[in-house]
């Protein structure tokens, strides 16, 4: 029996090399350990040796388990006279990495060298399935005659059905080292049909995640390019490094050269892409300011990078580089359904952050590029750098008397720079008269009323730096009879540093014929033309909330009354003379109780202010819950902030502006996780008309997914606002089955029609470029416009996108709809293929444009024309 056993060791050994492993059935035989000190289990009941044939046979269930493979088979023979082994009945071996290959026979030599399998059929952890009629493995390379290649799984309900997709060939060789798929006399079947036939392609076996080869090519077409054709090349360097080169041609443009290069480190990683092009055809661009017609040479450098300091401390960058603010938008394409087709503006940052259990440290410095033929570059400031700094304390009260609470420090120095002051003209609005592209202003200085000003201060041309340290205290108490008191103090420092340009100039013409003048900048500064300015604000207050519990049939509701009162000195809100970071102010439910509602630093409130309200919180038993809330807020003493304008007129026309400032509310409700609806909204104080609403909501009933969102905000004209603002939004999917979807995304600008009415009768308005538009902007003036079809399963995925959006035409400045569809197609383990087609951009008219002193009634995507 021992001399069986080690015949049959060796038997083994050589089935165990081709694939092997193991399960506990009735007879069971332990050989000897091979040369590698590897043991083997056999499993069979039964194994015999024929001395006369010179053959092993294990029958019956066999099951061999070496070097963690597995055999089964109802049947294994070792041939001693050729070498040879067979497996046969049922027969199945399952790899290390989960690999298993059925066959009616395996055919292999005993040093798994060589052999030959018949009616193969492969299935491998990555949910791919090959299957041959017979396969031959010498060494390292397996041929699979008349096979077939898939990533698709069976039909579960009708497994005869054909799979979404399969590539039969003549021949697929299987490269185990270099990992590689090579197909011979092949053709591609989609649900069972033939659809393409190639004598020859190769594709990456599914194990591998990287790999060096030519990618799937890439096609697109617009009217200013031509049909494109572009193929990618991956080269894997090293695990830790690879880059990426696609050379494409254009029919209308010249050769378009893309590189990415990427590089791995155990902290972090970077990448460097650079991409351009030699003009052939530059009359397709629309001349300046419209477009790059007289660029031949375009192109773009990127480079993002982020590495980890220590577990603390990270530093990373984001930096592009443009020839032209143009080259965005003339060479990408995207899908504006996914909310990235149109380029506005190219920001570049490098920076340096720190995360501690209770602090937070940010610096980084920031250059924006404008992309919009509206833009004037030298009035974008360059932030060198920003620097944030917040850190909390817990204060002991066993070491401070009993007072405790929490303190939190809070700095930030921001320094900026830029060429070109940056006006904006108001009541009305006036475009330059050499291109009737830019906002200038008629006359550079505030009125001695800021409301009826025609011209505001945005932007500085020149140096300004800012600093602001900050520091508060505050405790949270409940007295006896459930109020919960919360006392604070703080105390605010802020410098800043004004050195503006006197003689800088940019050659865009105001209605005068002259050029945008930085020297005016001293007349929105009410004389006071000193370069430093500090200020110190002290200050304290409490907030008292009183919650009330009361159980109802349908849930427990919460009655909570606020009240806030912050006392500060009464000195002015505009330390700096300028405002740079806190032109966004919006007073709604979420700023009320905010000590300060202006946002940024170069604004802050004083004097003492009264903040108060109530809100009520239903919840429901299954998780539901509806929340309303009501508030108001008064200036009690000293001069009201927000009725101070500075250069920008920041504070006017924001509900604060009186000293009983209007009603903010909101309401909640979400009864269950399907369905959610969120209204905000603020309403003059005397008349309750709305002046802001904001609508969310969200539905989600399988198999259709609904996002709606409605604004609607009153003029600000102190801001440049005449008239309305008013918008809506949707967003929505419908899965027709459980493969295939619907898709889409809707913009209406409900404003655009307000200008309309603003001439005393309909009539045509011609721009510089010699075009005629008429105002005739329905209520419902789409703006934006995305809609998609789609099918996935779990080895295919289509979809195909229209979008259609806003934007100024290229040649002419003037508004259009640009238009373009995507198609993606994507076959998991094969590759993706992206084509981009263009269908051009249709003037539209839905606009008034009035050429009288080169002004306009409204503007369009962003785009002022004449």
């Amino acid at each position: 029996m021992r001399r069986r056993l080690r015949r049959l060791s060796t038997l083994l050994s050589t089935v165990a090399a081709f694939s092997g492993a193991a399960t506990l059935l009735v007879a069971t035989a332990r050989a000897a350990p091979q040369g590698n000190g590897e043991r083997m289990v056999v499993e069979a009941r039964e194994m015999v040796y024929d001395e006369n044939k010179n053959t092993v046979t294990a029958r019956g269930q066999v099951q061999i388990l070496y070097k963690g493979r597995l055999l089964e088979a109802d049947r294994v023979v070792y041939d001693r006279n050729t070498s040879r082994v067979y497996a046969e009945g049922h027969a199945k071996l399952t790899e290390t990495d989960g690999t298993i290959a059925r066959a009616d026979r395996f055919d292999l030599t005993d040093d798994f060298k060589a052999g030959f399998i018949e009616s193969l059929q492969v299935d491998t952890p990555q949910n791919t399935h090959m299957s041959a009629a017979r396969a031959e493995r010498a060494g390292d390379e397996t041929t699979f005659d008349m096979s077939s290649y898939t990533a698709c799984e069976a039909c579960k309900d009708d497994p005869t059905k054909p799979r979404t997709w399969v590539v039969k060939a003549k021949r697929i060789i299987h490269d185990n080292v270099e990992k590689m798929l090579y197909y011979e006399d092949a053709t591609f079947e989609l649900l069972g049909t033939p659809v393409a036939y190639v004598p020859f392609w190769s594709s990456a076996d599914p194990t591998v995640k990287r790999k060096s080869g030519f990618l799937t090519p890439v096609f697109t077409y617009r009217s200013q390019l031509g049909a494109g054709f572009g193929v990618p090349y991956f080269w894997a360097i090293a695990p830790d490094m690879d880059v990426t080169i696609t050379p494409a041609v254009f029919t209308r443009q010249g050769p378009f050269l893309t590189g990415e290069f990427r590089k791995r480190f155990e902290n972090g990683g970077f990448s460097i892409r650079a991409e351009g092009t030699h003009v052939g055809d530059p009359g397709a661009f629309a001349p300046p300011p419209l477009g790059a017609h007289d660029r031949q040479w375009r192109g773009a450098i990127q480079s993002m990078g982020e590495f980890a300091i220590n577990d603390r401390w990270k530093f990373g960058w984001d930096v592009t580089a443009l020839s032209d603010r143009y080259f965005l938008q003339d060479y990408k394409q995207y899908n504006y359904l996914l909310q990235n087709y149109f380029f506005r503006e190219s920001s570049s940052t490098v920076y340096l952050t720190g995360q501690g259990p209770r602090s937070w440290f940010d610096m980084r410095g920031y250059y924006f590029q404008g992309l919009s033929p509206n833009d004037v570059q030298a009035q974008q400031p360059v932030v060198h750098p920003v620097i944030d700094y917040n850190r909390v304390f817990d204060v002991d009260p066993a070491r401070t008397g009993g007072i405790g609470g929490q303190i939190e420090l809070d700095g930030n120095v921001t320094s900026t720079s830029a060429d070109i002051a940056n006006y904006e003209s108001i009541n009305p609005r006036t475009l330059d008269r050499l291109y009737g592209l830019y906002n200038v202003c008629q006359i550079y200085a505030p009125d001695v009323v800021p409301q009826r000003s025609q011209c505001l201060l945005r932007g500085v041309g020149g140096a300004y730096e800012h600093a602001t340290l900050s520091g508060n205290w505050k405790r949270k108490v409940i007295d006896p009879v459930g109020g919960v008191w919360t006392a604070f103090a703080f105390a605010r420092f802020v410098g800043s540093y004004l050195d503006y340009d006197r003689e800088g100039t940019y050659p865009a013409y105001n209605n005068f014929w002259q050029p945008i003048p930085n020297q005016n900048q001293g007349l929105f500064f009410n004389g006071q033309d000193q370069r430093f300015r500090g200020q110190a604000t002290p200050g304290f207050g409490a907030e008292w909330r009183y919650p009330i519990l009361a159980r109802s049939p349908i849930g427990n509701i919460v009655f909570e009354p606020i009240a806030q009162i912050v006392a500060r000195p009464n000195q002015t809100s505009i330390p700096s003379l300028v405002n740079m970071d806190s032109q966004s102010l919006v007073f709604d439910d979420s700023t009320l109780f905010e000590w300060s509602k202006f946002s940024g630093y170069d604004r802050f409130e004083t004097g003492t202010r009264l903040n108060y309200g109530g809100q009520a919180t239903l919840s429901l038993p299954n998780g539901g819950f509806l929340n309303a809330m009501v508030g108001q807020s008064s200036q009690i003493a000293g001069a009201n902030s927000y009725a101070q304008a500075d250069a920008a007129n920041v504070g006017l026309n924001s509900g604060l502006d009186s000293r009983v400032s209007d009603l903010v509310g909101r309401f909640a409700f979400a009864p269950n996780s399907f369905v959610s609806f969120i209204a905000k909204g603020r309403f003059d104080k005397t008349d309750l008309n709305a002046r802001r609403i904001d609508l969310f909501s969200t539905f989600n009933f399988d198999p259709v997914t609904l996002q709606l969102q409605y604004a609607n905000y009153a003029s600000q004209p102190a801001i440049g606002f005449d008239v309305r603002r008013q918008g809506l939004s949707a967003t929505g999917r419908y899965d027709i089955t459980k493969n295939y979807f619907l898709n889409g995304t809707v913009t209406f600008d409900m404003s655009r029609y307000l200008y309309n009415g603003l001439t005393q009768q309909p009539a045509l308005y011609t721009n510089f470029t010699g075009i005629n538009l008429i105002g005739t902007a329905p209520l419902f003036s789409v703006a934006a416009l995305g809609a998609g079809v789609g099918y996935h399963d779990e080895c295919t995925t289509l979809s195909i996108n229209y979008s259609q959006i806003y934007q100024p035409q290229s040649y002419t400045g003037l508004p259009a709809r640009n238009q373009s569809v995507m198609v993606t197609l994507s076959f998991r383990t094969l590759g993706e293929a992206r084509f981009n087609y263009g269908l051009g951009s249709v003037l539209v008219n839905d606009g008034v444009r009035n050429v009288n002193g080169g002004s306009y009634s409204g503007n369009y995507g962003g785009s002022y024309v004449r």
